[in-house]
């Protein structure tokens, strides 16, 4: 079996287990990224420790610092946040207020009047950015689902288009 197809068929059925079980999908992604953050951040703050003796200091500060801060963020992954409809809603939260700063610095340019149309457009998504956002923190059950559906669509894409 060539990779390509053997890649289309795991997406397909992971994509299956996301639709079929999206809370076990849930958590088990937040205790994968959890125990991901968790070693990395003991690892760079062994780096920083280690580099304490040797190198400049404040960059041993900083190695330290986000090892302890990915560490952190290790655990409450792992215990408490469920990371998919954390790590979903922050992105739309970032593009939805990208979009309207944008369309803000695009209506304070005063260019033509397709500027200010796209302008009033980018707004427009933007608020609808962050309105997904909202959603996807508070009904992450359906942010699994969808992960499962285009899944499920870029496996066929592999399998039969390629």
């Amino acid at each position: 079996m060539d990779s390509n197809k053997g890649m289309g068929l795991f997406s397909i059925i992971l994509g299956l287990i996301f639709i079929i079980f999206p809370m076990i999908s849930e958590s088990l992604i937040s205790i994968i990224i959890g125990f991901s953050l968790l070693f990395f951040g003991i690892s760079a703050a062994y780096t920083g420790w280690d580099m304490k003796k040797y190198a400049n200091n404040m960059y041993a500060n900083l190695f330290i610092a986000i090892g302890i801060i990915a560490a952190i963020f290790g655990f409450l992954f792992i215990f408490y946040i469920d990371a998919l409809s954390f790590l979903i809603g922050i992105e739309f939260y970032l593009i939805g207020f990208i979009l309207i700063i944008f369309g803000i610095a695009g209506l304070l340019s005063r260019a033509g009047t397709v500027s200010l149309l796209t302008s009033i457009l980018v707004i427009v998504m933007g608020i609808i950015a962050i309105a997904l956002a909202a959603f996807a923190m508070a009904q992450p059950i359906y942010i699994a689902i969808i992960i499962g559906v285009i899944l499920i669509i870029e496996g066929l894409m592999i399998l039969f288009i390629e």
